[in-house]
């Protein structure tokens, strides 16, 4: 679908955005492994979501709504049975990857497979990490499909090349299979929903200087868990909240583990105004309400790494640089280049558009600010995180922006423009 967005006259409301998406595959995945029947309150319901739990059914998990809430019956460590058929998991990179290490631990073979999106991406960065601690996994080059056929575990003590937090979820769920203790060096600080949600489960765990270290369990304990409000979706009405010059918007409940919120950082060293209350915890995640003010941006540097702790909000961090007085350099963040689309040259491309003046690195992205953006049709690329970046450019540039593919929202956020719509209607 093409969706047309023109700069409303105001932002005005409260939102509280879906639950988060990372945490949601998660505890669906580990929850299915559980000794007994596990809650998720406020989790997400998406492409993504709904992938996972489609999966962990065909493999003989009974999962079934309650309410508002999710009902997983978890078949032990043990349990799954084959499911007869290769696992879809549409354009889920978080679905794929982490299945891949609770999968290679299992007595029977496994067939994972995807969108033609999600066969384009990396996953040798998984397979290999794997096949050290004894899986035995084939694919096609360095994509899906991906055959897995069983295999002893080892612990192993592995230092990730990449900072990834894919790439460490899924040696942990391997881990729960394995024979020892497994250790994993990070290069950079990536997000520890896994980390904390085994160790919500009774799994012995610690983290500390980039060193995670895990013995194998006898069981998992189920999971009765609250989702924060996805910090990557609040993240496109939080830069609207601080660009459009009549905005007062209120972002309920969002997810601030420390690992996810980067761009609050970035936000913060370019000037930004944005107060956070109400703070509490919720499942072993630290959440709060957000209220970001419009006010004038500076140009940053960001690299490092600040990087991973941003990694998914990018797109809409370079339409937030397109405003800002001065250079914006974003360096260190190839990995936008093997995303759902490069998020690279097509933020780049699709924002000159607009009068934007970007320009794409081989790491990253130059922004020279700042620069009255003006509509104009521009492409999603397939991209969810893309298609809403651009939406939000369109709130604050002159004229009418279209967004050519806006459907690929549904990936993460399927009532993103309901949502917006809330927050632009009738407001003079």
């Amino acid at each position: 679908m093409n969706q047309a967005i023109t700069s409303p006259a105001a932002l005005r409301g409260a939102l509280r955005v879906p639950g988060d998406r990372s945490i949601t595959v998660r505890a669906v995945l580990l929850g299915s492994v559980a000794d007994g029947t596990g809650i998720i309150r406020n989790g997400l319901d998406c492409d993504d979501t709904n992938a996972a739990i489609d999966i962990m059914r065909a493999l003989g998990v009974a999962i079934h709504a309650a309410g508002a809430a999710l009902c997983v019956e978890g078949t032990g460590l043990h349990g799954l049975r084959p499911a007869g058929a290769p696992l879809f998991c549409n354009a889920s990179g978080t679905t794929m990857r982490l299945l891949a290490g609770l999968l290679a631990g299992q007595a029977f073979a496994s067939a994972l497979d995807g969108s033609a999106q999600l066969r384009r991406r990396p996953m040798r960065r998984i397979t290999e990490p794997l096949e050290l601690m004894g899986a035995a996994i084939r694919s096609t080059g360095d994509g899906a499909p991906l055959y897995i056929e069983p295999g002893a575990l080892h612990g192993i003590e592995y230092a990730m090349p990449v900072a990834s937090a894919q790439v460490k979820s899924a040696l942990l769920l391997a881990g729960l299979y394995a024979d020892g203790a497994l250790v994993v060096r990070e290069s950079a600080p990536t997000r520890d929903h896994t980390e904390r949600m085994l160790a919500a489960m009774g799994v012995e765990i610690t983290a500390s200087d980039l060193v995670v270290t895990m013995r194998p369990p006898h069981h998992l304990r189920p999971l009765d868990i609250s989702v924060p409000a996805d910090f990557s979706s609040a993240a496109f009405f939080l830069v609207a909240g601080v660009l459009h010059p009549r905005a007062r918007i209120e972002l309920g409940g969002v997810g601030l583990n420390p690992t996810r919120t980067g761009l609050l950082q970035a936000l913060n060293a370019m000037g930004a105004d944005i107060r956070i209350q109400n703070t509490t915890t919720q499942g072993g995640e630290p959440a709060g309400d957000l209220l970001p003010a419009p006010g004038e941006l500076r140009g940053i540097e960001v690299a490092g790494d600040l990087v991973p702790l941003m990694i998914d909000e990018f797109p809409i961090f370079a339409v937030a640089a397109t405003q800002a007085r001065g250079t914006t350099v974003v360096r260190d963040a190839q990995e936008l280049r093997v995303k759902e689309s490069n998020r690279i040259d097509g933020l780049a491309a699709e924002l000159r558009k607009m009068g934007a003046r970007i320009e794409s690195t081989a790491d990253g992205f130059v922004v020279e600010g700042p620069t009255p953006l003006r509509g104009a049709a521009v492409d999603a690329c397939g991209d969810h995180r893309m298609a809403m970046a651009l939406t939000v450019a369109g709130l604050i540039a002159q004229g009418e922006t279209t967004i050519v593919g806006a459907e690929c929202v549904s990936k993460t956020y399927p009532t993103f423009y309901a949502d917006l719509a809330r927050v632009t209607a009738n407001h003079a």
